[in-house]
């Protein structure tokens, strides 16, 4: 799943390739994956695109319709298995059977344009239409960017505070509580910060310093490592970074240990017991606890 520093990457090449283009239409190939119906995505059709953004891992194109006051935006939740192609010029329009299919494609006037694909069989990735990026609820309810300025240490220690014991884990990768960090980047800030993922989010103020200059140098390195690269070539950078995300039975790079993972109903984390807990175990199983 792409997460912040990825779509950060996809804003930049995608906004290079699109501000001042001229959008053909949108074809929506996947029903399912259209989330709105007013206004309709022939509203797009002749608009310019005035800027691409993100709101935490949601991506917004903003378009100025042909002839009309204020802007459309088009916007994307790429979910699990979403991701956006590059073409330079059209193919001919069909789902691609198999693993991946194509679920959207944006053509601009000249025939280039964007390919919206979704692997695997269950199919999360989701468009809108709105006047006001705001009027999707998943972007309605994010909580804060943490690379916003106003994201400070203090505001931090609040929203910990704030979670009481919940493990710090779920409390990172929830969208409500913090904008944009996922599965990947959470096993990687709490690798970085030497701290279990099941400890509580109350925690000690030398703590939460550690974690919040953790969270700050990984997301900014990670954005810093995939800086002019083109979406293609974003995969391949993301898992090249990562210390122990994906890389259960794999040696930890920091300490030589094995790193380990922890299988839930729906996802997996990975940690390092050397640099985490102590040298201890975590149980693999739901609602894990460390073993005693």
């Amino acid at each position: 799943m792409p997460e912040l520093p990825e779509v950060t990457a996809l804003v930049s090449d995608l906004g290079s390739r699109l501000i001042g283009r001229v959008v053909d239409r949108v074809d929506i190939v996947s029903f399912a994956a259209l989330k709105t119906f007013d206004p309709p995505v022939s509203a797009l059709a002749g608009g310019r695109v005035i800027r691409v953004s993100r709101h935490g891992k949601f991506l917004d194109f903003q378009v100025s319709p042909l002839g009309e006051q204020g802007s459309l935006h088009l916007v994307m939740h790429l979910a699990r298995a979403g991701w956006i192609r590059w073409r330079d010029t059209e193919p001919i329009l069909r789902g691609r059977p198999g693993k991946t299919a194509l679920a959207a494609r944006l053509v601009l006037s000249d025939g280039s344009g964007l390919d919206i694909t979704e692997a695997g069989t269950k199919k999360s990735l989701a468009i809108y239409v709105v006047r006001d990026a705001s009027e999707v609820p998943g972007i309605h309810r994010l909580g804060p960017d943490p690379l916003d300025a106003g994201f400070t240490e203090e505001a931090f220690a609040q929203i910990l505070s704030a979670q009481g014991r919940s493990q710090i884990k779920g409390v990172l990768r929830n969208q409500s509580i913090i904008a944009g960090i996922g599965n990947a980047y959470s096993d990687e800030i709490l690798h970085s910060a030497r701290m279990s993922p099941f400890k509580p989010a109350n925690m000690a103020a030398d703590d939460v310093t550690e974690l919040y200059s953790a969270m700050q140098s990984t997301l900014r390195t990670a954005i810093e490592r995939a800086d002019g690269l083109a979406a293609s070539e974003l995969k391949r950078e993301k898992k090249s970074g990562l210390q122990v995300h994906g890389r259960a039975g794999q040696t930890c790079p920091v300490c030589g240990d094995t790193v380990r993972q922890v299988i839930f109903a729906d996802s997996t984390l990975e940690y390092c017991p050397s640099c985490q807990t102590g040298g201890r175990l975590l149980a693999d199983r739901v609602l894990s606890r460390l073993l005693k």
